[in-house]
């Protein structure tokens, strides 16, 4: 049989097998009409949560981690906040900054240098601190140096030092020029409060 000799009226009467050809074609347009209309559109969005089921469970599991770790980070706070309170100890009050000057001038002269200079330079603001640089120029042999070194390394207060510059002079001595700094924590409104 032919297809041009099919006439759609009498469908019942066609054979078998061009009624199976002709239901399964009007099963596959029916099948992509039904995805095109319905299930197209839901198929982006079905993408669109798999993966932000994907992501959901990361951000459960890292903080599922940090959770099961809570009480050693509780730890770990307190012992951080031990250590600033004891650095903060270190620091220089105001009060004190005067007392730092003269500490460093003791330890320089008993370890025998010679001070040309001692003398405070202008307070740097940091975010969370004040920077107080001192410059420095001592007279000395290769051992009083280390020793005024070392001994201001040893001070209570945190006393760092920078820039050194160490040249010979006469009668087998050296001078040396450097820059202390000693720090002040910042007790306004912009430094950050214990809850």
């Amino acid at each position: 049989m032919n297809i041009s000799e099919l006439d759609f009226s009498e469908i019942g009467s066609w054979p078998k097998a061009a009624k199976a050809v002709f239901i399964g074609f009007v099963c596959v347009v029916v099948a992509a009409l039904f995805y095109y209309l319905l299930i197209s559109d839901n198929l982006d969005q079905l993408f669109a949560e798999q993966k932000k089921e994907t992501e959901l469970k990361q951000t459960y599991q890292t903080k599922q981690r940090m959770a099961a770790n809570l009480q050693a980070y509780r730890s770990q706070m307190l012992q951080l906040e031990e250590n600033f309170a004891q650095f903060l100890k270190q620091l220089p009050t105001q009060d004190e900054t005067a007392g730092l000057l003269d500490d460093i001038n003791f330890v320089g002269t008993t370890s025998g240098l010679n001070f040309r200079v001692i003398q405070w330079q202008a307070p740097q603001e940091k975010e969370f601190y004040i920077e107080l640089p001192i410059d420095i120029e001592v007279v000395g042999d290769y051992h009083q140096l280390g020793t005024f070194v070392s001994d201001v390394a040893a001070l209570p207060r945190i006393v760092t030092l920078h820039n050194f510059d160490i040249k010979a002079a006469d009668n087998n001595k050296l001078i040396m020029k450097l820059q202390a700094k000693t720090y002040r924590y910042k007790e306004d409104g912009n430094a950050k409060k214990k809850p």
